[in-house]
């Protein structure tokens, strides 16, 4: 067991890694039921297409709307101090659901304002959860610390989560908010016990929040990888987003699958990211980080062009297992090159603009296609994704084995005056 243990938190991470990645596991899996159990909870009581879709739009507009000033705050404040007031406040907030649907007394309207309160909260946690890292690691062990992260994620958030979150709602509605509520304790918990080195700014120190945000754009733009990072992330989430909006449309129209083979689609997928997970010591130890994020970018531009012209559910799904293992090591080696490469007092600013690109980009690609579905056909969305991809592909072939490299000389800018 001890042997067990060394390999997944070696202790050269330090006790403070083990504190931080039992937290970020715990509350990932609170996550991924909350995933399942909201929107099953708003269907439960209304019926109404617009107001069972504002429950899925209150997860995506709070990291758009708070994002940028989530990651100011984090800059500015003590980050422990902020993980666990705003996981306090999501707990509150599910005490105050859970009272509601053992009363009785919910009604869509409260629901919707729990939800989309609880997603608010969460942008500032998990915002913040992503500066601790690069204080606690050594940056050459960034890259396999970020790996055990991310299989607490796909483990917990999109495989066994969902699953419980739906089988706790299937026994009472209030069950899974009581879980999660419970989980997120643990994790609050589990993150008090972190020590972390000075950082944050003294108050005269300070300048006004939209100035800090400025900042961070400026240092973004100003950086060349880490510029470089945040297109990448937002020009392969409009063409993930066009793609993924309809998914489901495309299995079962397309593929000709029911509800239980979409699921099992997304299944497969996070099936490959556990084995990105389990390989991507290995393929970092003999690919650079720069030819890893080229290859990945191919994959997927690879994978949309498949999926446009496959019609095989099996086909289909040996593609997603293997962009779920892609998309599981592309996303740990950008946030590791990024994590080198930005200094501490700029962590929060950067990745909140990171998470901004992010969900931008899946906001815009969700609308093409949707439209581009709706007018043209199912595999249409994936013929743009394939085209945009290629495109983006061959403008930055040059550009991405550099990026791995910049990360040695971090840029700092001066305070906006």
């Amino acid at each position: 067991m001890s042997r067990f243990v060394e390999i997944l938190v070696p202790a050269r991470f330090g006790r403070g890694f083990r504190w931080l990645l039992a937290s970020s596991w715990t509350t990932n899996l609170g996550d991924g039921i909350a995933m399942a159990a909201g929107p099953l909870l708003v269907a439960s009581i209304t019926t109404d297409a617009f107001l069972v879709s504002l429950a899925a739009l209150l997860r995506w507009a709070p990291p758009l709307l708070f994002g940028l000033y989530a990651g100011a705050l984090s800059d500015r404040f003590d980050r422990r101090r902020i993980i666990i007031v705003a996981n306090l406040v999501r707990i509150v907030a599910l005490a105050a659901l859970v009272t509601m649907l053992v009363t009785g007394g919910e009604s869509v309207t409260a629901v919707l304002v729990a939800l989309g309160l609880l997603a608010t909260a969460e942008v500032f946690a998990d915002n913040t959860t992503g500066t601790l890292l690069p204080m606690m690691v050594h940056r050459d062990d960034l890259a396999v610390a970020n790996a055990r992260l991310q299989t607490g994620f796909i483990t917990l958030n999109q495989l066994v989560g969902p699953a419980v979150g739906a089988a706790l709602f299937a026994a009472g509605s209030a069950w899974p908010f009581v879980t999660e509520a419970v989980l997120l304790c643990a994790g609050v918990g589990l993150v008090s016990r972190l020590a972390l080195p000075a950082h944050g700014r003294d108050r005269e120190q300070r300048s006004s929040l939209r100035r800090e945000v400025a900042q961070g754009l400026r240092w973004t733009l100003a950086h060349p990888a880490v510029r470089t990072l945040a297109l990448t992330i937002l020009i392969f989430n409009v063409t993930y987003g066009a793609a993924w909006s309809i998914l489901v449309l495309y299995a079962t129209e397309r593929l000709d699958l029911g509800a239980t083979g979409y699921g099992l689609l997304s299944t497969v997928t996070a099936i490959g990211g556990l084995a990105g997970t389990a390989l991507y010591g290995w393929i970092t130890r003999r690919v650079s980080l720069g030819n890893v994020m080229r290859v990945g970018l191919v994959i997927e531009t690879l994978t949309h062009l498949a999926l446009a012209l496959t019609s095989s559910p099996w086909l289909a799904a040996a593609i997603l297992f293997v962009f779920g293992a892609h998309a599981f090591v592309w996303g740990t080696t950008s946030t590791t090159i990024r994590q080198r490469a930005v200094p501490t007092e700029f962590q929060g600013r950067v990745g909140s603009v990171y998470m901004s690109c992010l969900f931008g980009g899946l906001v815009i690609g969700s609308v093409i296609g949707g439209l581009l579905a709706s007018r043209v056909g199912v595999t249409a969305p994936f013929w743009f994704a394939f085209a945009g991809s290629a495109v983006f592909v061959v403008a930055l072939w040059r550009n991405l084995t550099l990026i791995a490299h910049e990360d040695e000389r971090p840029l700092v800018l001066q305070p906006i005056a």
